[in-house]
């Protein structure tokens, strides 16, 4: 179960985490999904390096006190399974639950990429900052589909699977 914060920036000392998503929270796609593993008994999800973009896919709700006029902040925190060098691109959809769940209506994607570690197993972290997020507002339930741009060649260069530790989704206000 997802940790949901107190939402938005509330006067004495709130705080602007609304969510934090592990691997365990993952609702898997129907294809092209990241696969689930593990690295000294931590649960990852694999995001492999190929030529096909594999996805998650994190279900929520914005905390009620949220304040996202300036767009949402989602942090991943990764790790390359191998590599010590090179780039990897992350991307993050939005899709708010007022529509048909039988189809995928995410927003535009908001993509970034980090350096890897130079040690393998060393966390990096990735933070997108969104502002296409389909009109969420606080009390909305949402989807948030996290995917590894590995066909970006020029700014995906890292070789290996990246294994998603942990997605923290922030009030970007």
């Amino acid at each position: 179960m997802p940790f949901f914060g107190g939402g938005g920036a509330a006067a004495g000392g709130g705080t602007k985490t609304l969510a934090v998503f592990t691997p365990l929270d993952n609702q898997p796609t129907a294809t092209n999904y990241a696969t689930l593993d593990t690295r000294n008994s931590i649960a990852l999800l694999d995001f492999d390096d190929g030529a096909t973009n594999e996805e998650s896919t994190f279900v929520g709700c914005i905390p009620e006190a949220a304040t996202l006029s300036s767009g949402i902040k989602v942090r991943i925190t990764w790790a390359a399974t191998s590599a010590t060098s090179g780039n990897c691109r992350w991307g993050a959809q939005w899709m708010k639950l007022d529509t048909d769940i039988d189809s995928d209506s995410f927003d535009s994607a908001t993509e970034g990429h980090s350096t890897t570690s130079g040690t393998s197993g060393i966390p990096t972290t990735t933070e997108l900052t969104c502002t296409s997020i389909d009109s969420l507002a606080a009390g909305d339930f949402f989807r948030l589909k996290i995917y590894r741009d590995s066909s970006d060649t020029t700014n995906d260069t890292m070789t290996g699977d990246a294994e998603l530790i942990a997605v923290e989704v922030r009030s970007a206000a």
